[in-house]
């Protein structure tokens, strides 16, 4: 029950900005872990086993430190350790910060404020947004919803679910190392590289996983479900991650839009192969349809896992 009460929690209070979230934590450390290792690499070699150790260390130390926690504070009290258990568990789910986050973006769209809807939007991906117009903006809220169902909710919820907060915690750290250092420019090619290996491997099953239940979720939401298996199954390893396409080829044909394309990185140009069909044009009340999809797929997983691990538990009773 602690996974579920993470959830609500998560639900109801989301992310404040003055909490002392881990994953800041992690973040300051990844920083001053890069820094300081690349003082010591001196060639594309060195960076790239120096690149093994930032990931190794920021993993481990985050696991590690989770797990002591919650020893020590099982030697005061086993309610104790539970409390905080629930605590960490919900610092690793995004479902109500990334439906706000999207929802910051629609209301400015909604005004006509593409300059806000820009900057807002600039904080939830990465790509460049500065030229953006109304129906990019759309595209690159939704593919980042999309995206994110697995990163930040599917995903934490299973390790969550296997190894309590140590491992969940673990994925956020992995997940924040690729988001920090995983890219294949010039400056995170070779030291980023580990991390973003990581990344593939620990997502590998939650983002299957989140495509089959965002298609779940438009037949319980009254979208075109059958249109998101038929995508969902043809272009989910559209993108050169062997991940990243899952969730958005399911959100491209439950919506019946078309998602990917020309983005810019860096001020650089970037295409990605299209998925989905795109029989309606994207609007901007499709992120609010992208929204809706996301908290019923939470929702499905949540209750997935948990019957899943009562099952496991009890697995002797049944048989």
């Amino acid at each position: 029950m602690d996974v579920v009460f993470a959830y609500i929690i998560d639900l109801i209070i989301g992310d404040p900005e003055w909490y002392p979230h881990p994953v800041r934590l992690i973040g300051k450390t990844i920083e001053y872990l890069d820094t300081k290792l690349r003082n010591i690499a001196k060639s594309d070699k060195a960076e790239k086993t120096a690149g093994f150790f930032l990931c190794g260390i920021t993993v481990l130390t985050t696991f590690l430190t989770a797990y002591l926690l919650l020893y020590l504070s099982n030697l005061i009290s086993t309610y104790l350790k539970y409390i905080i258990n629930v605590i960490l568990i919900y610092t690793c789910l995004a479902t109500k910060d990334l439906a706000k986050s999207a929802n910051k973006v629609y209301e400015h769209l909604l005004d006509g404020n593409l300059m806000e809807a820009r900057k807002k939007l600039s904080y939830i991906v990465s790509r460049d947004t500065e030229k953006l117009n109304a129906k990019e903006i759309s595209r690159g809220v939704i593919e980042t919803v999309a995206e994110n169902i697995s990163d930040g909710i599917i995903a934490p919820l299973f390790y969550a679910f296997i190894g309590g907060a140590p491992l969940a915690l673990a994925y956020k750290a992995a997940s924040t190392l690729d988001s920090m250092v995983g890219y294949k420019n010039e400056k995170y090619i070779n030291i980023g590289f580990a991390s973003a290996k990581l990344d593939d491997i620990l997502n590998f099953i939650p983002a299957r996983i989140t495509g089959l239940l965002v298609v779940m979720a438009s037949f319980f939401a009254g979208y075109d479900y059958k249109n998101g298996l038929k995508i969902l199954k043809r272009d989910r390893l559209k993108h050169e991650s062997p991940n990243s396409a899952h969730g958005e080829a399911a959100m491209a044909g439950v919506l019946n839009i078309k998602l990917g394309g020309l983005n810019y990185y860096f001020g650089k140009p970037e295409i990605k192969l299209q998925l989905g069909d795109g029989e309606n044009e994207i609007e901007i009340e499709h992120i609010k349809d992208s929204i809706k999809l996301m908290y019923v797929t939470s929702f499905l997983g949540l209750i997935m896992f948990f019957i899943i691990k009562i099952l496991i538990i009890n697995w002797r009773y049944i048989l």
